[in-house]
């Protein structure tokens, strides 16, 4: 089956609330989409949202890439053959990670459908469902607290509250929220590079009795040795972030043993591809598989739901960047009850346009 046709277009995604990390207050984003057609009419959706600081791509540049003169290519291969597409393309643009996720989520989406068969069957489901955590900017105590009922409300189970301007702060805000909500929530931490070792001892200090159950990348990247001075019981339960671009990353992350759990990211790894490759380096090295997103359409977001689900050593979800997304472009990707994510059984993605 011959693809015919491939575009690509940009859309703004407004979110319903606005919310600090250690870096920046986001309010929208903008993501990029891309589009690959067969021969019967089947289409194919992919779409990417990197994060410039993390991966050095911003939307704009993606938007440029999946306009040129390679892609266009494209058109008139097989899609029988579109691990190998993915392949050329991964090395057409290298450095751009953002671009290569477009065109791997599409391909991935347009084969499953042509086939018959989910992404994740494709690849073999080995969950049913997971719970997924939702997220809490930077914010004082009482407007955490609010979040958080308001979480509860909605039948999440799962906290990851941004931390990484104040260590004291954040320590305060994880004890209220231990104290209001006893038990009811697992909470996670993400410092989003906001922690020096100093830091990061007193955090882990004051917050000792409150049950974190993760804490994601609390060092700037380049300083993963620091972390070794930290024992291995306080390792296991952090989680790489920005340090985890790629599966040449993931294997020197291993070998250093600063990490307990790999964060892993198609807008970071370059798609379900790269993800994979990720995920076999972390099984291999006991490793366990943390799923994140940036603000995402509901395409990219499904597309990392059926990875991790085809992963067994998948133990933690935080796909939650299209909850708050005021409009997206497709519906039906994946199941939301109660907090737990599952992706569809339809074809490819399984996802339907709006």
């Amino acid at each position: 089956m011959k693809i015919t046709s491939v575009k690509s277009y940009r859309k703004d995604l407004a979110l319903k609330r606005p919310y600090t990390i250690a870096r920046e207050t986001i309010s929208a984003v903008e993501n990029i989409f891309f589009e690959v057609t067969l021969a019967n009419g089947m289409k194919g959706i992919g779409a990417a949202n990197p994060d410039v600081n993390v991966v050095g791509e911003s939307p704009s540049q993606t938007f440029q890439n999946l306009q040129s003169d390679f892609i266009q290519q494209l058109v008139g291969k097989d899609i029988r053959q579109f691990q190998l597409h993915i392949y050329n393309s991964r090395n057409h643009f290298e450095k751009f990670p953002g671009t290569q996720a477009a065109i791997d989520i599409a391909l991935h989406d347009a084969f499953g459908q042509w086939i018959g068969m989910s992404v994740v069957d494709f690849y073999g489901r080995h969950h049913q469902k997971l719970q997924t955590s939702v997220t809490i900017g930077i914010k004082n105590v009482e407007e955490t607290l609010k979040d958080a009922q308001e979480y509860k409300e909605s039948g999440f189970h799962v906290l990851k509250v941004k931390t990484g301007l104040d260590c004291e702060v954040d320590a305060e805000r994880i004890i209220k929220l231990r104290e209001k909500f006893g038990e009811y929530f697992t909470i996670r931490v993400d410092a989003n590079e906001g922690y020096g070792p100093e830091q990061l001892k007193i955090f882990l200090h004051r917050s000792k009795h409150t049950d974190i159950e993760l804490i994601e990348q609390p060092f700037l990247p380049g300083r993963e040795e620091e972390l070794l001075q930290f024992p291995k019981e306080t390792r296991r339960i952090l989680a790489a972030d920005e340090s985890l671009k790629n599966a040449r990353a993931a294997l020197k992350l291993s070998q250093q043993q600063a990490f307990g759990i790999f964060n892993v990211k198609l807008m970071k790894c370059g798609g379900i591809m790269g993800a994979l490759e990720i995920a076999n380096i972390a099984k291999a090295s006991d490793i366990q598989l943390f799923w994140g997103c940036n603000d995402e359409s509901m395409v990219s977001i499904t597309a990392a739901l059926h990875v991790a689900f085809a992963c067994p050593h998948t133990r933690y979800l935080d796909l939650d960047g299209s909850f708050d997304l005021t409009g997206d472009i497709v519906e039906k990707g994946f199941t939301l009850e109660d907090g737990y994510l599952s992706p569809g059984n339809g074809p490819g993605l399984g996802l339907s346009f709006l």
